[in-house]
């Protein structure tokens, strides 16, 4: 095992024991059943272009350099760790940190479709935290929508000549709330309001994510750019490699 890997291990474990103190909580993605399944099958059907664009991302990715693999493994278990970390927030759903604007920013959205959906299918069936059947609708938020934005953000923010530091910061943060802006609209095109329809379901839930994913995704911005800065430290080389720094 290489100095990089032994570090990213310590790593991982340091923040999987940081997380394991966290309550136990009846909470999850969009969970199980709690979506009709015409809505299940259609988010299903969305997210297969840009899965199957992940694919083929990483693939060349490993292709120009096969030790892009330990940056890209470190940054799954990243997206896994911290999304596990669930704080309850309205019924069926929850909010969380969601990881995947470090993947973003280093190897673009594509690749984080795919990392977003295996960490998904391991959640839901190890940790019944999600859904299979909701599977399509959590993929499209937080390994899709989120990671778009993160990708996006960073990328203006870098053709702008803002500080690198603060780039991370701003694509992870706006990142993670925009995932559960599109979570929002998820349910709300699902259970529209009575009274004022989709947009006022959409605002309900909105308002109660808020309290928790505000300060959540300050958080998520502050812990992504700790561990740029840590990277850019020790693992220069392969930040080089996956194009995050100049030759």
């Amino acid at each position: 095992m290489t100095k990089l890997q032994k570090k990213s291990v310590i790593l991982c474990t340091a923040l999987c024991a940081a997380f394991a103190a966290a309550p136990v909580a009846n909470a999850m993605h969009i969970m199980e059943g709690y979506l009709p399944l015409q809505f299940c099958i259609a988010w299903g059907v969305v997210c297969i272009p840009f899965l199957v664009m992940g694919f083929f991302s990483i693939r060349n990715k490993l292709k120009e350099n096969q030790k892009n693999i330990t940056i890209l493994a470190m940054s799954g278990a990243f997206i896994f760790v911290i999304s596990s970390l669930k704080i309850p927030s309205v019924t069926g759903s929850c909010s969380h940190m969601t990881g995947t604007g470090l993947g973003a920013i280093l190897f673009g959205p594509g690749a984080v479709s795919i990392l977003g959906i295996i960490v998904l299918i391991f959640q839901a069936i190890l940790l019944a935290h999600g859904g299979l059947t909701t599977l399509g609708a959590n993929t499209f938020s937080m390994a899709v929508a989120g990671p778009f934005l993160s990708y996006g953000v960073y990328k203006l923010c870098k053709k702008c000549r803002v500080n690198r530091r603060v780039s991370v910061f701003l694509a992870a943060a706006l990142g993670d709330l925009f995932t559960y802006c599109v979570t929002s609209i998820q349910l709300a095109v699902a259970y529209p309001s009575e009274h004022g329809g989709i947009p006022a379901s959409a605002g309900k839930f909105l308002a109660v994510f808020a309290p928790t994913q505000l300060p959540l995704a300050v958080i998520e911005g502050f812990l992504t750019m700790i561990i740029m800065i840590t990277l850019e430290n020790y693992a220069e080389s392969e930040l080089k490699n996956v194009g995050y720094l100049e030759n």
